[in-house]
């Protein structure tokens, strides 16, 4: 599986990333910067502040776009802003 992999906001959520990683890596996913060619693209969310809320929100929203243009990845979005983002990204993406 090539795993690509955004991690947005603070150190924690940095390390919280690089742990989830190493756990997909020790099972047999391997690492791409290439998105497009990524079975499965992981973003790591911020709900902190404004800015990032909205640059998770923007990120989630170009991994569907992706997935528009025939990208056959699987998007899972994770983090501080994912789970109450849910269902506004949802209807956002179609």
């Amino acid at each position: 599986m090539k795993l690509g992999v955004i991690s947005l906001g603070c150190d924690k959520a940095t390390v919280d990333s690089e742990r989830l990683v190493g756990e997909l890596v020790g099972h047999g996913a391997v690492i791409t910067q290439d998105l497009p060619h990524a079975d499965v693209i992981l973003i790591n969310t911020c709900g902190f502040i404004d800015a990032a809320k909205q640059e998770s929100i923007d990120a989630i929203l170009r991994a569907a776009q992706l997935k528009k243009g025939g990208v056959k990845a699987v998007v899972a979005a994770g983090g501080l802003l994912a789970e109450p983002l849910l269902p506004i990204d949802a209807d956002r993406m179609h």
